[in-house]
């Protein structure tokens, strides 16, 4: 690699989901650089003295291609097509999408995850096309047919969004749908498909055979290796990301490779073995690792902190040592709480008590950090550039054990940082305390923006990128 391909790389700009640059991006083989946008009308000099522009035979100007964030590491990009690239105009397109949402007494309670799909779907439909939908809904098992697993509920509060009806389809390998420009309907849950899960090719052929495009608009099942994920992508005549899926990658991509500081990262959870390797990646990468709920609780004792009958894993202390010593090492820290909200029960109706640390008694849990921390760890993410947050930091269902996590979710949305928020638990504390609207990025993808964080390859845009190269 050349010095200036190098010096290109260096200065890489990631464009905001919101507001997309526009920018120059010179392709050399399957290398591809970015850089800010320059006005041919007032730099056409600029433009003709840069070398990227000069080898008309092997470069040129693309606006706007979403860029892969897996490959960053290797010292080059690679591209992937996008739905908004394409002609769809009378061609039927499959889209990927994650609709697998969440219902109580019987309804769905949850509508993001569809919301978020709804752009690809319309996308299509304004252009002329015919859309069907796949997605996954629970944890069904494969060849079985359950009537909780039945996408029903959902293709018809999707069809009340797009004002118009969304058929399930049952048979639609017996029966190849005939539709027409502006029909959606909905394959049934992809789950219940013997070979969905261990990415069956003939399967992913099947799914191929429906469409004239496929899109991977799931973000949230990126990091599987499945037949409605990365098989269909193989044998499918085109594949491109969704906007969804493009907006998630330009985002992540904007939060973590080349990130304005001071960069803080919140990794909350119950178990320090789950998020291990995120903490150790991330402890690479931000100037702040805040921690929490069982995982703080583990920090705690690493610092030889009395937790009483507080979750905790012991035998990841040592662990927890050596990431605070590499934060140390690199100037930053892992700041833990000094005072907490403890009770002697996990209960909604427990009593909570505020104790300084050093107070906590044998009989006591921790089920939150108390104000002290809360205002001292407000106070660094209101004075951070970036922020990436994944998980609360107390047992915020219980609303007396929700305050430091309101503290924290406010302090973020009043810092002028660009946050990127991610997971279950994340997405419904930020809508609790009612910032949806102050955070920069709300990322649908639980198990992919963990496996993001931790640097791994996403076997779905992997497969993308290999289609779009």
């Amino acid at each position: 690699m050349t010095v200036w391909h190098q010096q290109h790389i260096n200065r890489m700009t990631l464009p905001s989901h919101s507001v997309r640059r526009h920018q120059y991006i010179t392709r050399h083989g399957n290398h591809v650089f970015r850089r800010p946008h320059i006005d041919p009308a007032a730099d056409a000099n600029q433009v003709q003295a840069n070398p990227a522009f000069t080898d008309a035979a092997r470069s040129r100007i693309i606006e706007n291609i979403p860029i892969s964030v897996s490959n960053l590491h290797k010292g080059y990009i690679m591209a992937f097509l996008k739905l908004t690239e394409q002609n769809v105009q009378g061609k039927t397109v499959l889209i990927r999408a994650d609709m697998n949402v969440p219902f109580k007494d019987g309804k769905i309670s949850d509508d993001t995850r569809i919301r978020a799909s709804l752009a690809s779907i319309k996308y299509c439909l304004d252009n002329g096309a015919s859309v069907i939908v796949m997605t996954h809904l629970g944890r069904p098992t494969e060849g079985e047919f359950h009537p909780e697993d039945d996408v029903a509920p959902v293709a018809a509060y999707l069809g009340s969004l797009l004002g118009k009806d969304v058929k399930v389809l049952n048979d639609w390998r017996e029966n190849k749908p005939a539709l027409n420009a502006g029909d959606v309907v909905m394959l049934q849950n992809v789950r219940i498909n013997k070979g969905e899960k261990k990415n069956d090719l003939e399967l992913g052929k099947a799914y191929a055979a429906l469409c004239d495009v496929f899109v991977n608009d799931a973000f949230g099942t990126a990091h599987r290796a499945q037949a409605s994920t990365e098989a269909v992508a193989q044998a499918a005549p085109v594949a491109c990301a969704g906007v969804l899926m493009a907006g998630e990658l330009d985002a992540l991509g904007k939060a973590l490779k080349q990130p304005a500081r001071p960069m803080v990262a919140i990794v909350a959870g119950s178990k320090v073995s789950t998020k291990l390797t995120i903490l150790e990646s991330l402890a690479d990468k931000v100037d702040q690792l805040i921690v929490g709920g069982g995982i703080a609780n583990t920090f705690l004792l690493a610092e030889g902190k009395a937790i009483g009958k507080s979750l905790a894993e012991h035998d990841l202390v040592e662990e927890s040592k050596k990431i605070m010593a590499k934060m140390a090492a690199k100037g930053g820290s892992v700041p833990l709480p000094t005072d907490v909200v403890v009770a002697k029960a996990f209960a909604a109706d427990a009593e909570a008590v505020v104790k300084d640390i050093a107070d906590v008694a044998e009989d006591d849990m921790i089920l939150d950090i108390g104000p002290k921390s809360a205002a001292a760890l407000a106070k660094l993410l209101k004075a951070a550039g970036t922020v990436v947050w994944n998980g609360p930091v107390g047992v915020f269902e219980f609303d007396q054990f929700a305050g430091g996590t309101k503290v924290l979710a406010e302090a973020i949305a009043q810092s002028d940082a660009f946050s990127i928020a991610g997971g279950g638990d994340t997405l419904a504390a930020i809508a609790k305390f009612g910032v949806t609207d102050q955070i920069s990025y709300i990322s649908t993808g639980g198990g992919a923006f963990l496996e993001f964080l931790e640097g791994k390859e996403l076997p779905a845009v992997a497969a993308l990128e290999k289609r779009g190269a």
